[in-house]
């Protein structure tokens, strides 16, 4: 294989919104809330008294009607471009390097992973990438 690897050669993002779904975001650091920041244009307190959830330290998107409060079935990510790193990098969790069912489970629910590329192609690429400390958003 070669040493020259890109995220596409083992994933590129739909934008189908499965993995917006659910009743938890993840959790954003300083760089994602000012990145959002950046995208939406408005200022700190407006976002978060319309978009996040704020417990404690711990700043997360909202939820409605069961998924993240940016994703709509007609436009997709409202966000995309300053969405959270989390975001960016799944479905490339560590979990998939830990167990071949893990991988066919997130490539089973996520049209974006490239159907033609086995576990073991994918784990050597997936670690490639993180070798490279590339940034794994999409």
């Amino acid at each position: 294989m070669s040493a020259t690897v890109c995220l596409a050669d083992i994933f590129t993002c739909t934008r189908c919104g499965y993995c917006c779904q659910g009743e938890t975001t993840v959790s954003l650091d300083q760089e994602d809330q000012a990145r959002m920041i950046a995208k939406l244009g408005l200022t700190r307190q407006a976002i978060a008294e319309k978009y996040w959830r704020v417990t404690g330290s711990v700043v997360q998107m909202k939820i409605v009607d069961h998924h993240c409060i940016f994703y709509s079935r007609e436009g997709g990510c409202a966000v995309h471009e300053g969405r959270p790193w989390r975001c960016g990098q799944w479905p490339l969790h560590p979990s998939i390097l830990a167990a071949e069912d893990n991988f066919r489970t997130i490539r089973e629910s996520c049209p974006g992973i490239k159907q033609d590329v086995s576990w073991e192609e994918f784990c050597a690429i997936f670690l490639l990438l993180q070798e490279q400390k590339e940034r794994l958003l999409c």
